[in-house]
């Protein structure tokens, strides 16, 4: 099968296209053939050699759709054919964190594509209860759009900050994947949405995906201007992905006894904070990262019902992967970049 793999960590120079044996599902898995895979951050990371544990040569992309092509023993043989969308998450069902549901604390978490191969392929295995069926007239494109992304914001807004009806959200970098389905479900939830981009144009596909108040980095002091805008009170919640240079404005916008949620650094993972301002104000700061198998599920039931639709910047040929590596590295997409094989 074709796939798009690295050999060695490095650039998007590293990134090729070459043929390489199709995997065989084991006992409790299936034979995925994609049809769509999405680009997070995570897959920049692992390019570029982040500490971890990982395959090499490697094959990476974590949101991945596709249709069942092949089950292993103790699989259904009906679901062969079913179209899919995968939860990438891997847990061991053992540890204390599992055995509690909150899988996404496992003591052994992992994340298909980051620990073992990944979707930028032709075919990837899985195992069956992490594959889940989509809708007929869902777009496979649209599908790959949602696991990373927006498991990740759900569980920060709904399960992490508890975020509630009425109350001032302010998403930082808005224009990535997972920013954008903030913005998506703190409207959903009943909040006041505000956001932080970059470019005219950014702005005003913020304002049309139903954020209240957009600013443009470019030209303002958001954090001032939040200040300002909440009648010199903050917001109730600050979702941070930017890290170094967006923290201390983050911290500054948010109101006394108000929450910061993290799940990423993707421009510098070191950050200063005056604990005097967080006893003082009685703030949080709160890390999450990806989501349980029940919060994922509750959040297929909402994608699926129409509630929230997926962002998609661009849809590439797989053959194109290096290019898809270079555009997110470069930071101007509005949303997921897709490849289809």
């Amino acid at each position: 099968m074709r796939a798009a793999i690295f050999h060695e960590h490095g650039g998007p120079e590293v990134v090729r296209i070459e043929q390489v044996p199709r995997p065989d599902p084991g006992d409790g898995q299936v034979l995925v053939q994609v049809r769509a895979s999405a680009m997070n951050h995570l897959d920049l990371w692992v390019r570029r050699g982040i500490p971890i544990e990982t395959t090499m040569p490697h094959i990476g992309g974590s949101d991945i759709a596709g249709v069942i092509a092949e089950v292993g023993a103790g699989v259904d043989e009906a679901r062969v054919g079913e179209r899919v969308v995968i939860n990438p998450s891997l847990w061991c069902g053992r540890c204390w964190a599992c055995a509690r549901g909150e899988e996404s604390m496992c003591q052994r978490f992992r994340i298909l594509g980051e620990h073992t191969d990944g979707g930028f392929a032709e075919f990837v295995v899985a195992d069956a209860d992490h594959v889940y069926r989509i809708p007929d007239e869902m777009p496979f494109e649209e599908a790959a759009a949602i696991p990373i992304s927006y498991m990740t914001a759900w569980r920060a807004l709904v399960t992490r900050a508890v975020l509630k009806p009425g109350e001032d959200v302010l998403v930082i970098g808005a224009s990535g994947g997972t920013a954008l389905a903030a913005v998506q479900i703190g409207r959903l939830m009943g909040a006041r949405v505000f956001a932080v981009t970059k470019g005219a144009e950014k702005v005003q596909r913020l304002r049309e995906l139903g954020a209240d108040v957009v600013y443009d980095r470019g030209e303002t002091d958001w954090s001032k201007a939040v200040y300002k805008d909440t009648g010199k009170r903050g917001v109730d919640v600050v979702v941070e992905n930017v890290g170094g240079p967006t923290w201390a404005g983050s911290v500054r916008a948010l109101a006394n006894g108000g929450r910061l949620v993290t799940y990423g650094g993707t421009a510098g993972p070191k950050v200063e904070l005056d604990l005097r301002g967080v006893f003082w104000r009685q703030i949080q700061v709160i890390g999450t990262t990806m989501a349980s198998r029940g919060e994922f599920e509750d959040l297929l039931r909402v994608i699926f019902s129409g509630r929230l639709k997926p962002v998609i910047d661009s849809v590439l040929p797989l053959d194109e992967a290096r290019l898809a590596h270079e555009r997110l590295e470069a930071g101007g997409q509005f949303g997921k970049i897709v490849l289809v094989p």
